[in-house]
């Protein structure tokens, strides 16, 4: 009995291992153009699947789920089980050998993975292929009559590179340190294209970037290559500035795209072919993984600089002054710069303002307007100087030279502002108590020598001193305690602001609830653009915020990785995911009906919350 038992359990443990294998049937080389299928089996039901990412091959469908059970009586024992299969329609398009990841699935309750495997694509051979197509075509050329083939009546729809592709493009390609040049990534179609993603966003190093398409509608039009007419969608565009000189490279930018692709018929010689017409041939979703080219860009290094260049490189112009020419000491004035025009305003040295020691000179407030268009970089920068003339007299603000470098002229050109004369009246003599040595006598009103006091003088007894009054010692407590209190809140502040990734996790509740308001007004007044703008910024930049992602690298794939490395609940996970999917989706083809746009907005509303 005990032996029985034993043999029981055994099985049982068995059957239990055996259900938590995820298997992985797919071939191991296949011909170049050749279709495919891959399957990952499971012994039991399973769910939140997740498959791998089959980069070098084209996924026709996928992934489709099946499950099936069986029960079985042996003796008069009755046994049940349960198979679940997740199917994928590959399409082998490239040579070479390819690894593909695991994929994992949840079963009763716990996740299971499968192993990496590989497939290799080799070179096809025509005549074999041909033979194949052949040997499925049941009526054949000599039966005209034949039925059509019920199994494959289809043949799955593909891509190829001249019918889709991204080009990236640059305005310059030699230029100077520090010039702007304008790039832009654009995908070139003659499919409907659904949706798409960028995978990965092309290293800049060497330049300081700017992005010149956030906020603003994806433009789209026609455009002729070889004689082939495409579809084109600018999907990005931005300004460059190289900061160092030499020989660079701008790498590519990857992205997946989802495009619609009318199913053929297959050819199969009997009286079926009459019915190949697109009318008759549904579209297929069909993912391909796009790649732009790489860009060389030749940069120059900037000739020696003359005195009052502070890195500025473009085209510009500068003006300025005082608000009040006529002040009295101590009296507080403004001397203003203001930088205007186009070019890498953001990368300009602060200017240095050479005065007297009559002057005391307070570190300027920068105030900037910049203009993000298609064109590029352009706007203002101001500094604004607090300067306090601490003793009277006529003085002279010397005049301000601001050198910037010109890369259509290849030449350094200056712009002045005029010398401004300054006329200081004589301040408030508690003021000036604190002045040192003066530039201008004091001369004294009235007489030489003043009473220090006037009246019947007051005398107390020697020897005795007055006890400070209370409110005294309670003055001095107050003041000891509030000193104490704002160094520990300095303190506080300052570590707050130290600690960046702190910040950005307070804020990003708080502006993400701040945008889906706006959201909500957009869609109420049926602004589908400022709509779905709201709502994708909301949603990518709470998620930069709460886990601290710079937002040069923030994209899907970024977001999986950060969330898994951080043992997210897989619920949370999907909840994200599938909403930034269906945001994208929208944002490319918008013109859905009010109650999609709500949907959107509710989950977007609840990924924040759970957040």
């Amino acid at each position: 009995m005990s032996f029985i038992v034993l043999a029981i359990i055994a099985v049982a443990t068995a059957s239990s291992l055996q259900a938590q294998t995820l298997r992985v049937m797919a071939p191991a080389t296949v011909s170049e153009g050749q279709q495919f299928t891959v399957r990952f089996e499971v012994n039991d039901r399973a769910s939140n699947f997740k498959g791998p990412s089959f980069k070098g091959f084209s996924t026709l469908s996928g992934p489709g789920t099946s499950t099936s059970s069986s029960m079985s009586v042996v003796n008069g024992r009755v046994s049940h089980e349960t198979h679940t299969t997740f199917t994928y329609l590959l399409l082998a398009d490239q040579i070479g050998t390819f690894n593909v990841g695991g994929a994992s699935c949840v079963v009763d309750g716990k996740t299971i993975s499968s192993e990496p495997f590989t497939i290799k694509v080799e070179k096809g051979n025509p005549q074999q292929q041909q033979a194949q197509q052949q040997q499925q075509n049941r009526g054949g050329w000599g039966d005209p009559w034949g039925r059509q083939p019920q199994s494959q009546p289809q043949q799955p729809a593909t891509i190829d590179s001249k019918s889709l592709f991204a080009k990236a493009s640059i305005n310059k390609s030699n230029l100077y340190q520090g010039e702007q040049a304008i790039i832009s990534y654009k995908i070139y179609t003659q499919v409907p294209v659904q949706q798409y993603q960028i995978d990965k966003l092309p290293g800049n190093k060497g330049f300081w970037a700017e992005d010149l398409s956030e906020g603003k509608q994806i433009k789209q039009y026609e455009e002729t290559i070889d004689g082939r007419r495409y579809m084109v969608a600018e999907i990005r565009r931005g300004a460059l500035f190289a900061q160092e000189s030499g020989h660079l490279k701008i790498e590519p930018l990857n992205l997946d795209v989802l495009a619609l692709v009318q199913q053929q018929r297959r050819r199969t010689g009997t009286i079926w072919d009459l019915f190949d017409d697109p009318f008759f041939n549904p579209q297929q979703a069909v993912q391909k993984h796009l790649t732009s080219n790489a860009i060389n860009v030749n940069v120059k290094p900037l000739p020696p600089a003359p005195d009052g260049f502070y890195g500025a490189v473009g085209s510009f112009d500068v003006s300025g002054g005082v608000d009040n020419a006529e002040v009295k000491a101590n009296e507080a004035i403004t001397y203003k710069i203001t930088i205007s025009g186009s070019g890498n305003l953001m990368l300009i040295n602060e200017p240095q303002l050479n005065l007297s020691n009559a002057f005391e000179v307070y570190d300027p407030q920068v105030k900037d307007k910049i203009n993000r268009n298609d064109g590029g970089i352009s706007g203002s920068r101001t500094y604004e100087w607090v300067v306090i003339p601490r003793t009277q007299g006529e003085y002279e603000i010397p005049d301000f030279s601001f050198v910037y470098f010109n890369p259509a002229s290849g030449q350094y050109v200056t712009k002045k502002v005029a010398a401004v004369p300054l006329k200081v009246a004589k301040g408030d003599a508690n003021a000036m108590q604190n002045v040192s040595s003066a530039k201008t006598d004091v001369k004294l009103i009235n007489s030489d020598i003043n009473y220090i006091k006037t009246g019947n003088a007051g005398f107390g007894q020697k020897g005795r001193s007055a006890s400070p009054a209370w409110w005294f010692w309670t003055g001095l407590v107050l003041i000891v305690v509030a000193s104490v209190v704002t160094v520990a809140v300095g303190r506080k502040r300052q570590a707050a602001r130290k600690d960046v990734a702190g910040m950005r996790l307070r804020r990003a509740t708080r502006e993400a609830r701040r945008r889906l308001k706006q959201a909500a007004k957009h869609l109420k007044d049926g602004n589908d653009n400022a709509f779905y703008e709201e709502i994708y910024k909301a949603i990518w930049g709470c998620l930069a915020d709460k886990y601290n992602i710079p937002l040069s690298t923030l994209s899907s794939d970024t977001v999986r990785d950060i969330l898994a490395s951080r043992q997210i609940d897989e619920d949370k996970q999907k909840l994200i995911l599938q909403t930034l999917a269906d945001v994208d989706f929208a944002r490319f083809a918008p013109g859905d009906s009010a109650s999609k746009k709500q949907q959107i907005y509710d989950e977007a509303l609840e990924m924040i919350a759970s957040l």
